[in-house]
């Protein structure tokens, strides 16, 4: 919002010893950034950006109050003449708990316009003055001292007033010249013949103030903050109004405020006053909030005194009790954030000045707690697919019924798993499986021309129940494509449910699992993640030094039959090998041709030996002999 340098002088005269940047600097420091400054109508504005949470500080009054904290000097006194209330000229009716204060007044309007400074104040903060002065005082006061108010044509009013809630279906033409339909959750102001204006929103058409007014109805009222914030959102008028009593509105200000517009039109116009009166009364004032040493000691990381504290909390208008040891804090009626110790102690630290907070090291109060078993074996789980060449993938939790249907069972009905206030038709449900969401990931990729897609999920999924729905942890894989092809020792084929099945084992999975067909060549699986082994503890193998002597390598050429196992074979000769000087044993290369006896094959087996000491040819030779004894007790020979 922009606040002009002028009126917050007026506020708190110690902002004239500033300059600009100083300025600027504090109210950043305060929490208040700056966004921009501009100078209008022969003075500076200052674009300030104002959090949600601090309607209070939506106007140059509520800005000044935080500068006084900071600068620990006085504000000026706001103390306008009080208008003497008595009977009421027109009844005033709360039949709502949304709004418990409504104090109002009826004047007689002078001739007269609205005074230039006020004009020029109004243009320098983007409002454009109207030249009404009934109109125009309301809108100062509330960019002034932040309560809006506003005034109705006395003489359109037709008998009692009342604020109550809307009936369905009721008419009202706002100020925008917009007719809407009201329903039973909106709070109106109503005369007897129909809603008048959209409590704390937006006035009606019907009553407005024009150069033809003569009498005018003053408001000044509280409104709940949730009431209008849902009213301006729901007919979508967000406005000067709805914006501060949406956000807290002071309720102590209604009186205030209501003498505060008598004062400015009487002033302004010669206005005089005919009636003031008030319905209701002030909310109960909240209940005090405790602040211990220790609280603000550990939100600081240092010991505070709590009697600096206790001036700071004041600073801010708190009224502040000692009950043997912690401070007991009464907010003031404007800081509706200020709910509990924590926010006390923040406000403590904000005033005083984040820069003050010592720059150190949280104390560690203890070893790391230990993981938990159920994330070790996810963890495990997932490096080791991640290590057979799977990619983790990361989906959502919500798909559409038809998509969500194809892979549960009727008992898992998506009406028990149904949102009810979806982003979409395609996210409605909570999943009842992984593999819709893995089966369109893996349909995308091969869209896109991937030879082979190997996905994997760990995630919920839900079950519908008489409760509601319940989770479990499931891991869905999905394998599809083409394997091998890049040599001639692995020809190309498609993936196979068989190479689905040797997954879920060496997952630790007993038994086969259900495979289920997705597309071509494209299969999946579903499994509990509790079903699977946990993860072992973790065992970290004792380093063996390299060796620095030389590496010796021996090759046989052995005749095989062509049924012979690769795995049976290497195991055997691996098994008659000293297994502190075997480096490596493998098939290095295969020959068939019909040169070769029928019905046999060729393999180079290359044997790697290394030792802490120098490797003699004799011990070799035994070695390799040894070798060829276990392959030959496999019906292998030696190749001539």
């Amino acid at each position: 919002m922009w606040i002009e340098r002028k009126a917050l002088a007026r506020e708190i005269p110690a902002v004239s010893g500033l300059d600009t940047r100083q300025l600027c600097e504090m109210l950043a420091s305060l929490g208040f950034p700056v966004d921009g400054v501009a100078t209008r109508e022969g003075g500076e504005v200052l674009d300030v950006d104002i959090t949600a949470n601090r309607g209070d500080a939506m106007s140059h009054r509520g800005m000044a109050r935080e500068l006084a904290a900071k600068l620990h000097q006085p504000l000026t006194s706001l103390h306008p003449p009080a208008a003497v209330e008595g009977n009421p000229l027109v009844e005033v009716r709360l039949e709502s708990p949304a709004c418990p204060i409504y104090s109002t007044a009826v004047l007689d309007l002078g001739p007269g316009d609205t005074p230039p400074e006020a004009q020029s104040f109004l243009r320098a903060l983007e409002a454009a003055p109207k030249r009404l002065p009934a109109v125009d005082a309301s809108n100062e006061l509330l960019h002034r001292y932040g309560h809006p108010t506003h005034a109705f044509d006395a003489d359109r009013i037709r008998g009692a007033v009342s604020i109550r809630w809307a009936r369905d279906g009721e008419p009202l033409v706002t100020l925008d010249g917009v007719q809407r339909t009201l329903t039973s959750r909106d709070l109106v102001i109503a005369d007897e013949v129909g809603p008048i204006a959209l409590a704390g929103v937006m006035g009606g058409d019907g009553t407005k103030v024009t150069a033809a007014t003569r009498r005018v109805l003053l408001e000044s009222a509280w409104f709940d903050p949730k009431t209008v914030r849902a009213t301006a959102r729901r007919h979508s008028l967000h406005t000067d109004a709805s914006h501060r009593f949406g956000r807290g509105a002071d309720p102590a200000m209604a009186r205030v405020a209501r003498d505060l517009l008598v004062e400015r039109l009487a002033k302004w116009c010669g206005a005089t006053l005919s009636g003031a009166w008030t319905a209701g009364a002030l909310p109960a004032a909240g209940a005090s909030v405790p602040l211990e040493e220790a609280l603000l000691t550990r939100v600081a990381g240092e010991s505070l005194a709590m009697p600096d504290a206790m001036e700071v909390l004041k600073g801010l208008g708190c009224a502040v009790e000692v009950d043997r040891g912690p401070l007991r804090v009464v907010p003031p009626t404007w800081r509706h954030d200020l709910a509990s110790p924590e926010d006390l102690a923040e406000e403590v630290l904000r005033i005083r000045g984040y820069e003050h907070i010592p720059s150190v090291l949280p104390p560690l109060e203890g070893p790391p707690e230990p993981l938990a078993p159920a994330y070790l074996q996810r963890q495990q789980l997932s490096r080791r697919l991640a290590h057979l060449g799977f990619h983790q993938t990361v989906t959502y939790g919500f798909i559409s019924p038809e998509a969500d249907a194809a892979f549960t069972t009727p008992e898992n009905g998506a009406e028990g798993r149904r949102l009810a206030n979806p982003l979409g038709q395609e996210f409605s449900v909570m999943r009842g499986s992984l593999l819709a969401s893995l089966l369109a990931a893996a349909e995308q990729n091969l869209r896109r021309g991937a030879r082979e897609v190997r996905l994997f999920e760990v995630a919920p999924t839900f079950f519908s129940g008489p409760q509601g729905p319940s989770e479990r942890l499931s891991l869905g894989l999905v394998w599809g494509g083409i394997l091998g092809g890049e040599d001639y020792l692995s020809p190309a084929r498609p993936v196979r449910e068989a190479d689905l099945s040797g997954i879920a084992m060496v997952l630790g999975w007993e038994g086969l699992p259900e495979i289920r067909p997705l597309g071509e060549n494209l299969f999946g699986f579903e499994l509990p993640v509790t079903a699977l082994p946990q993860a072992g503890d973790r065992i970290i193998p004792a380093f063996r030094p390299f060796s620095r002597f030389p590496v010796v390598e021996r090759d046989l050429s052995l005749l095989v039959d062509l049924g012979q196992s690769y795995g049976v074979l290497a195991d055997a000769m691996r098994s008659a090998l000293p297994p502190e000087a075997l480096q490596d044993l493998r098939c290095v290369d295969v020959f068939r041709h019909k040169s070769l006896p029928m019905g046999r094959q060729a393999w180079l087996m290359r044997m790697r030996f290394q030792a802490d000491r120098t490797l003699v040819g004799e011990e070799i030779d035994g070695w390799v002999a040894a070798a060829l004894a276990a392959a030959e007790s496999l019906g292998a020979s030696l190749r001539a």
